[in-house]
């Protein structure tokens, strides 16, 4: 009987193990988020740069919680502002995951869950990254996954001189509609031109 209760125990644990909460980020997990990121990416940020995102884009920074409350991912996005001359579209800054717990879809959950609240809070067309080009696992993650194409590549992007690709992926409203309508109305107004001059 005791070794029956050590194997309930320990089915018990490993199924404590493999439960992951996805939960929008707040301030008291920016220095988690920060130390993940320093366990898992070459690209770090100062704690200010967490704060930047927390406070203007708060629905778009996710954590995944571990059952015992340790931070063991997160996403940390952003909407882009600094060219008006394009439709609303987001950016992924950064995506990690501890490697104690990659493979179990907790960078597919975390990158959805902030690319919903893009196109339904934000209204955004699309959103955009960048990844590095010998980065297979993540680049597989983003196009085969997550339905990202390659937009361009930018040389040197990284400070040790690495280039990378600059991936987009097209949210379904923007892509039933991508510029609101306008041109349909037009080719219905050019229409109905042709059909007047036609019937006159």
């Amino acid at each position: 009987s005791q070794s029956v209760t050590l194997r309930s125990i320990n089915l018990f644990v490993n199924q404590l193990s493999t439960m992951v909460n996805i939960r929008i980020a707040t301030i008291n997990d920016l220095i988690h988020m920060q130390r993940t990121n320093l366990w898992c990416l070459p690209e770090n940020y100062q704690m200010k740069y967490y704060f930047y995102h927390l406070l203007s884009w708060p629905q778009l920074l996710w954590v995944a919680e571990d059952f015992d409350g340790s931070i063991v991912g997160y996403v940390l996005a952003k909407m882009e502002e600094d060219n008006e001359n394009q439709p609303p579209h987001g950016h992924i800054t950064s995506l990690a995951v501890l490697r104690t717990h990659r493979k179990r879809g907790i960078a597919t959950l975390l990158m959805r869950r902030s690319q919903m609240e893009m196109e339904t809070v934000f209204k955004a067309h699309y959103v955009s990254l960048h990844v590095r080009k010998t980065n297979r696992a993540a680049f597989r993650l983003y196009t085969q996954t997550l339905k990202y194409e390659i937009n361009s590549i930018e040389k040197g992007y990284y400070a040790d001189g690495e280039d990378a690709y600059d991936m987009r992926c097209t949210f379904s409203n923007a892509k039933v509609n991508p510029n609101n309508g306008s041109d349909q109305a037009e080719e219905e107004v050019v229409e109905a031109v042709k059909a007047l001059n036609v019937s006159s």
